[in-house]
């Protein structure tokens, strides 16, 4: 590993369904995510894309780079690429990306009230 890349980050995994298999495989990748907590992530996604339904993307956020190397080489991922090998396109090639924002609506950020509606002007009687 490089120097400077042994702090927290989002791994992110692009896979690319193979044809006729976006749902089942989709749905494979969203059961075997779990297991990367396992492994010391700190949370996980699964999003699959609107406009391209094969494209599902999965991220996961480790403190440790190390752990996730033991993640992705650890049994159960090597048993999942294995089993799924004719589901998703090879290569699959992950990134690590930095999180500079992260947000989410809460009790610490409270909704605005919408104003209430103006009162409208009565009109007025034609003479």
């Amino acid at each position: 590993m490089a120097p400077g890349h042994d702090k927290p980050g989002i791994v992110y995994v692009p896979w690319y369904a193979t044809v006729l298999q976006q749902d089942s495989f989709a749905a494979a990748v969203a059961e075997v995510a779990p297991i990367v907590l396992r492994y010391g992530a700190t949370q996980y996604q699964v999003h699959v894309s609107r406009d391209d339904r094969y494209k599902i993307t999965q991220m996961s956020w480790f403190n440790l780079p190390r752990d996730w190397y033991r993640y992705w080489d650890g049994p159960e991922m090597i048993e999942f690429r294995r089993r799924h090998s004719r589901h998703f396109q090879i290569p699959v090639v992950y990134f690590w990306a930095d999180e500079i924002a992260q947000g989410a609506l809460g009790p610490e950020v409270p909704l605005v009230d919408e104003p209430a509606p103006e009162p409208q002007a009565e009109p007025s009687a034609a003479i």
